[in-house]
């Protein structure tokens, strides 16, 4: 086809040549009549004459070359569909497989012992009904279940039992021994309680909050167990924050009997002040650090915002319920003051309190040399923002942007913000996009000073899944950053997929989820802070 209008183009050019040339002799011929011929002139008019003709053609071949450019181009994002399509089946293919298979193998293990090993807890004597070693499960579970569903809304069934260490550590050990505190989320305004069944919302898996998804009413967090293990960390380099945590493991550990955990670094200071704190307890390495949220009740945070993201950063799973105490510049995710924290402890281990799930992204990277879009890096998660920007390149970023496989635009500026609603305060505000209630699902999409007065932010909703691909035509590489650490380099080729984790980060509120953000946004942000108005003026007769 392509041929087909060129060769109609070249013969539509040699008529108008034609017709052309035939108009130029009929000029001279008059003007010979005339008495008025002019050789110089008339071969300075062919001249120009071949120069159109040449320069049309060349502008006709370039059209060609356009147009094919276009159709290759829409070939390759057909194609790149139908490998991401491919990609989520395997995914969806080889998840199934594996539920399948610890299905099968539970069912087993369970059919050679010839009992079923769940733990039942009964709330009218607060203990449980069978032994750890000979539990039974009979027909009535089911039936408690739905009667347990039908009054309190959404609770956790499932008690950890013992289980064989997975490491012969001292950690694995004493992580064996003691059974982890349960809990339930009630849904209601103002700490009524709903009476709708929140199963779509909230799901358990051995006692961990594993939603995607949020409730519109307050949350709150009831304790079925009294927590037995905290988790303090605190804020580096800073004299104020160690002796307050000096102070606190001291209070938790006299007046709570709680076993206290602290980072490696917070124990040698603790012990270079004194021996006292020899009970205090760490981890030794990653794999005793990843199985920490078996174990840990309840996470303490003594600093700022920053505190508060690397507590996020060191849970990549279900994360404990956390209370943040500020001693910081800011307190967009800092509540409680620090003067009146054994208040606010008590308070909080006894419950109810009121919790904000703040969600977080989880982020891959995918190389151009990956051979399928399941060859990814190991997943990162966020709690505030992944940010792509150019990095020390003087070129514009150029970046293709998806939205479940359809196409959202090709952002070209200094570069582009994911953000949950948790980080709507930080970066992303900065970049002009807006501040969101926490509790809000979706996902923010904030250029970065785009090159184009009409790209302005978005706010996406929390189950898409987002592509950020840097195309084979950038004039330069891109750069990932994630929660403003872990810089990676995105070359042509390269894409980033973002989505929303399975896992939440709890945070501990001080009145509620709203009030809370009403209070960070006016006293952090001085938002709307102006001078009255005089009354010394005109007036409305």
């Amino acid at each position: 086809m392509a041929d087909l209008s060129h060769k109609k183009s070249s013969v539509g050019l040699q008529i108008q040549g034609s017709a052309i040339a035939m108009n130029l002799d009929v000029a001279s011929s008059q003007a010979e009549e005339n008495g008025f011929s002019d050789i110089a002139s008339t071969s300075g008019i062919e001249e120009e004459f071949r120069e159109i003709l040449q320069q049309t053609s060349l502008k006709l071949v370039d059209d060609h070359l356009v147009e094919f450019s276009e159709a290759l181009r829409t070939v390759a994002k057909a194609l790149r569909r139908v490998a991401e399509g491919k990609a989520v089946a395997k995914a969806e293919a080889a998840e199934w497989k594996r539920k399948y298979e610890l299905e099968r193998a539970h069912n087993l293990q369970h059919k050679s012992k010839g009992q079923f090993e769940v733990a039942h807890y009964n709330p009218m004597n607060e203990k449980l009904q069978n032994s750890p070693n000979q539990p039974v499960m009979n027909g009535s579970y089911i039936e408690q279940t739905e009667k347990c569903c039908g009054k309190h809304g959404i609770c956790s069934h499932e008690i950890l039992w013992d289980e064989a260490p997975r490491s012969s550590t001292k950690l694995a050990q004493e992580m064996a021994e003691a059974k982890k505190a349960s809990f339930k989320l009630c849904w209601g305004c103002n700490g009524e309680k709903s009476g709708q069944h929140k199963h779509e919302i909230v799901s358990f898996e051995r006692g961990n909050i594993t939603t995607a998804e949020r409730s519109s009413k307050q949350i709150l967090l009831k304790w079925e167990s009294p927590p037995q293990t905290v988790l303090i960390l605190t804020k580096p380099n800073s004299i104020s924050v160690r002796t307050l945590c000096a102070e606190m493991v001291r209070w938790l550990k006299e007046c709570k009997k709680i076993i206290v955990f602290v980072e490696p670094r917070v124990r040698t200071e603790l012990l270079r002040e004194s021996s006292y704190f020899n009970f205090v307890r760490t981890w030794k390495d990653d794999g005793e650090k990843k199985l920490l949220h078996t174990k840990i009740d309840l996470i303490i945070t003594l600093g700022g915002d920053g505190t508060v993201l690397w507590a996020a950063s060191m849970f990549r799973g279900p994360v404990p319920p956390l209370v943040s105490f500020s001693l910081g510049s800011l307190g967009f995710m800092t509540p409680f003051q620090s003067e009146q924290y054994r208040d606010y402890l008590d308070t909080i281990l006894k419950g109810p309190i009121s919790i904000t799930l703040r969600h977080r992204l989880q982020c891959h990277v995918i190389r151009e040399a990956a051979k399928d879009e399941l060859d990814t890096e190991e997943p990162i998660l966020v709690l505030n923002e992944v940010t792509i920007d150019r990095g020390i390149s003087s070129f514009l970023t150029f970046l293709e942007c998806y939205c479940d496989n359809s196409f959202v635009t090709c952002v070209q500026g200094d570069g582009l913000i994911l953000s949950t609603t948790s980080g709507s305060t930080a970066y992303s505000l900065a970049a002009g996009g807006s501040m969101v209630h926490p509790q809000v699902p979706g996902i923010l999409f904030t250029p970065i000073c785009p090159h184009s007065l009409s790209f302005r932010p978005l706010i996406l909703p929390e189950y898409v899944t987002l592509r950020v691909q840097v195309p084979f035509n950038s004039r330069g590489h891109a750069w990932a950053s994630f929660d403003g650490k872990d810089r990676k380099q995105l070359a042509a080729g390269d894409a980033l997929i973002c989505s929303m984790a399975p896992w939440p980060v709890p945070t501990a509120c001080q009145v509620d989820s709203t009030n809370d953000f009403l209070r960070s946004i006016h006293e952090g942000l001085h938002w709307n802070l102006r001078k009255s108005q005089s009354f010394d003026g005109p007036h409305d007769s």
